[in-house]
């Protein structure tokens, strides 16, 4: 019985560390694939990194990722972060810019 404690907090944690590689990947991976779909002199226009810069940054991360550092990690945690300023303030500016209507 007194095994039983450390077996299921091993099993939590791997639920857990698997649902946040999940979403790591998924927030990677869009931001990724609209920085590519994306017009290089709109990234210019709104006063950030050039779309490479993104590119680079973004495609490094999940790399990353995908290789077994996993989202707990100090590359998963930035490959996160990175994702998620890409999500919610570049993107939002570069649909700002173009006429609003867009496929994001």
């Amino acid at each position: 019985m007194a095994y039983a404690a450390p077996l299921f907090a091993f099993e939590v944690r791997w639920v857990i560390e698997l649902i946040l590689l999940v979403f790591a990947l998924i927030v990677q991976g869009i931001a990724l694939v609209h920085a590519i779909t994306q017009r290089s002199d709109a990234f210019t226009a709104i006063g950030t990194l050039p779309k490479g810069g993104w590119i680079g940054i973004l495609a490094v991360c999940l790399v990353l990722t995908l290789l077994g550092f996993g989202p707990i990690s100090l590359f998963g945690l930035i490959g996160i972060a990175a994702g998620l300023i890409y999500l919610l303030d570049v993107r939002v500016g570069l649909r700002d810019l173009s006429d609003g209507k867009g496929f994001w």
